[in-house]
């Protein structure tokens, strides 16, 4: 049985299997024509001076986040099936247009380039002071709609979709909903009845699962930091400030009983500055001496290599003196 990425924490996400066709190839390509890899971008600590991002699955980059989401929609559409999918014509631009302006006659035929795909959303998320939580959340819509609708992305209808799922994921996610009207303030030549219809349809398709779960929105945050990863798309680094580092160390001193469950998702603490397990900006915790007092059922080890363990038994099994711990 598959399982919906959307849904599953356990299933792979869709843009993440769609971008490594491209990735392939552009390691082909600079193996075949021998080219030097570019300059590294990334600074690495060579001496005291520790570089940390502030990216944070509890607290992502907005810029980027926008980005990496630009970039999983862009590969969305450019590695689409071919298999003939329906198109709904609610998401069909010619049919609903965003603007005034006439859609030309192949507006249905040229895959849009990845930058446009930016400038669309980060317009969106700038006029309604949206938040990154919201862009993860998003994407996670847009894929729980292609697979629940059982159709494709593609030039005629990715700007409505995109729209719909960010008009879904700022009213469930962000603490200040925006209402359609606003969206009307942003894209002039929309109706409010138009987005009303379009809200509408969008949940009947989902078939009204707004839920995203914990799990769910880390998978899709570390996925998106692959897919960055694998495009030169670099967060930004900067050098640990002291003000920082104490901030690091007091949270590394809370006792995991203690810490509100308001916080969401993710129990971040220092237990070493930085370890290379895939995930940066990840804070670790003593396994055998802090972990036996959670509960397993309120717990899962993210780990790439290990997978989920949900039961008091597998972490034991599975468990090494440093791993990093997703709170659920």
């Amino acid at each position: 049985m598959e399982f919906n990425p959307s849904d599953h924490p356990r299933a792979s996400t869709i843009f993440l299997s769609k971008s490594q066709t491209d990735v392939r190839e552009k390691r082909k390509s600079l193996y075949i024509n021998h080219h030097p890899p570019g300059q590294l971008r990334r600074k690495y600590s060579s001496c005291s001076t520790i570089f940390l991002d502030d990216s944070t699955v509890s607290q992502p980059n907005l810029k980027y986040t926008i980005k990496c989401v630009a970039l999983a929609i862009y590969y969305h559409i450019k590695n689409r099936d071919t298999d003939g999918r329906m198109l709904l014509d609610i998401f069909d631009e010619n049919l609903h247009p965003l603007s005034k302006t006439e859609v030309p006659p192949d507006y249905d035929k040229h895959d849009p380039e990845q930058k446009q795909i930016y400038r669309f959303v980060r317009t969106l998320f700038s006029a309604a002071q949206l938040t990154a939580e919201c862009a993860i959340v998003t994407l996670v819509y847009l894929e729980r709609l292609l697979t629940y609708a059982e159709i494709d992305i593609c030039p005629a209808n990715w700007k409505r979709i995109v729209l719909g799922a960010i008009l879904l994921a700022s009213k469930v996610w962000d603490d200040q909903a925006v209402w359609n009207v606003d969206y009307c303030q942003i894209l002039k030549d929309i109706t409010v009845e138009d987005m009303n219809e379009l809200e509408r349809q969008f949940l009947e398709l989902l078939q009204f699962n707004i839920n995203v779960p914990s799990s769910v929105y880390a998978k899709y945050y570390f996925d998106l930091r692959s897919l960055a990863e694998a495009n030169n798309l670099s967060f930004p680094l900067e050098p640990l400030s002291r003000d920082r580092a104490y901030k690091l160390e007091r949270w590394r001193r809370t006792p995991i009983s203690t810490t509100s469950s308001s916080q969401r998702v993710f129990l971040l603490l220092l237990g070493g500055y930085q370890m290379h397990l895939g995930f940066e900006n990840f804070f670790f915790l003593n396994f055998p001496s802090t972990f036996s007092s959670v509960s397993p059922s309120k717990c899962s080890l993210f780990c790439p290599f290990l997978g989920y363990c949900s039961t008091q038994e597998e972490l034991t099994r599975a468990a090494q003196p440093w791993l990093p711990i997703v709170y659920i």
